[in-house]
């Protein structure tokens, strides 16, 4: 990418965290191939806190949404719902998430951030999962990011259907269907 001039290096930052929040300093950095001090004094001047503020503020917004799941209990960071419609989190990959001796992201971590997604996106106040469809397709490694994308594709009576898929890098690491059964306010 041609370096920009500071206006426009500025409104593309801005618009580069409205796009994803989560955005850190040095992944800005390399889009727009300037210093990572470059990134945090422009931060600094338009007001924008450090992303461990824009995790927080964002959490907060959202856990008013959330009626099944504590959010401490989401699994990942939420960055989006709209209830019985959609959500998405993401997951940073850590030592402790990976295999001893590996690198490589241990599967039910995966399949955590899937299944706590799924729950999260009905706004109901009992959610459980019935039944996984589930397909690893890529293994994700530490250090990487997992994006996680829910979608409701149905809602009937007691049940949802809900795919959920997780990428890497916009390349999909796993995807599931997931058949939760929920109670409707007021029911036993």
């Amino acid at each position: 990418m041609v370096k920009l001039k500071k206006d426009e290096r500025r409104e593309e930052i801005k618009r580069q965290l409205e796009e994803d929040p989560f955005l850190t300093d040095e992944a800005l950095a390399n889009l727009l191939n300037v210093s990572i001090q470059t990134i945090r004094l422009d931060r600094v001047e338009m007001n924008i806190p450090e992303l461990r503020v824009r995790i927080k503020e964002v959490a907060k917004k959202n856990a008013d949404e959330i009626k099944s799941i504590p959010l401490q209990d989401v699994i990942g960071e939420l960055i989006h719902i709209e209830v019985n419609v959609e959500a998405s989190s993401f997951f940073i990959v850590e030592k402790e998430h990976a295999f001893q001796n590996y690198d490589i992201m241990r599967g039910h971590f995966l399949f955590g951030q899937a299944n706590s997604l799924a729950v999260a996106v009905l706004g109901k106040e009992m959610v459980l999962t019935k039944e996984a469809n589930v397909k690893y397709l890529k293994s994700a490694s530490v250090g990487d990011r997992v994006t996680a994308q829910a979608k409701v594709l149905k809602i009937k009576q007691n049940e949802a259907l809900i795919l959920v898929e997780s990428f890497v890098n916009n390349e999909t690491v796993f995807f599931g269907h997931f058949v939760m059964h929920f109670k409707n306010e007021g029911e036993k």
